[in-house]
């Protein structure tokens, strides 16, 4: 568990898995031997053989005035995932929330990044045979272009089992609230669309005292992604993690300057071409997007 402070608002990080490797399907273009020429990503984003470090995780936002978890990963005891030991799993992921501080009714509000499988997991629980909302106090807020996508997209099997068990519950128990890409939550978060990973997909923006953050979601999974010249790729429904190792092009709205303290790197990586520069904070899957550096507090 790890936490940050941005102004008035502090940001937790629960880990439901840990990967290291197994990258190919969705940075086809990170091998090890690309990688490895990039020795600033070691040791904490990357292992000595050149091998990826990820994870799949949710980000819990606490502002004055809402307790929010931004995607809420796999889950447990799903079944019909294409990643095999996604199945059928029995992790610790609300006893982990708890001990946070962040028991199922404290949270008044669940944003999706999107709407793909290790985002939106433990929106449900099963109890008693039936898939029911995991956080029965809190409104679920999704992009209605991404919702409405998935909601009429019936030809990828493995998504639509996706959509059935961990989305369409929370929107028959009158949960879900259709937002704009650039919906204000409150006054210290707000959308940003990033559309490309998926069609509808969005980032999290969060501005407090002076000090600015980015929950990124998918439109970037690692930082060799902005290390690397390499073409990206839109979104394709046959290649639902279709994107490439660089996604500037599709993607960036705010960064060009790769530098995530408290993290010790010897170099900082410059992409030219941005009106703004910003620092990226490191968590592993979900940079955040910093004009300032944020106080770490765990």
């Amino acid at each position: 568990m790890r936490t940050w402070q941005i102004g008035d608002v502090a940001l937790t990080k629960i880990v439901e898995l840990d990967v290291t490797g197994g990258t190919r399907f969705i940075l086809p273009q990170a091998t090890p031997e690309t990688c490895r020429a990039m020795p600033w990503m070691a040791p904490h984003f990357m292992d000595g053989d050149g091998r990826l470090k990820m994870s799949v995780h949710a980000l819990l936002v606490a502002t004055p005035s809402r307790r929010i978890i931004v995607d809420t990963c796999i889950g447990n005891d799903k079944q019909g995932r294409t990643v095999p030991h996604w199945n059928d799993m029995h992790g610790p992921f609300l006893d982990d929330l708890a001990a946070a501080g962040f028991t199922r009714d404290s949270i008044d509000t669940v944003l999706c990044t999107h709407l793909h499988v290790d985002h939106v997991g433990w929106n449900t629980m099963l109890s008693d045979g039936a898939w029911v909302p995991t956080f029965p106090r809190a409104r679920y807020l999704m992009a209605r272009p991404e919702f409405e996508y998935w909601r009429d997209q019936r030809d990828v099997p493995d998504q639509t089992m996706v959509f059935d068990d961990s989305v369409r519950p929370v929107f028959d128990a009158g949960l879900v609230e259709l937002v704009g890409t650039d919906y204000r939550v409150c006054d210290e978060v707000s959308l940003v669309p990033t559309v490309g990973h998926t069609p509808g997909h969005v980032s999290v923006r969060i501005v407090s005292r002076g000090e600015e953050a980015l929950i990124t979601g998918d439109f970037l999974h690692h930082p060799c992604q902005l290390a690397s010249s390499s073409e990206a790729r839109p979104f394709s429904p046959a290649r639902p993690f279709g994107d490439g190792m660089c996604p500037d092009s599709l993607y960036l709205p705010y960064s060009s300057l790769i530098s995530p303290p408290p993290l010790p790197l010897c170099s900082q990586v410059h992409r030219p071409g941005f009106p703004r520069e910003y620092s990226v904070y490191q968590m592993l899957r979900f940079p955040i997007f910093r004009l300032t550096c944020a106080r770490r507090q765990a």
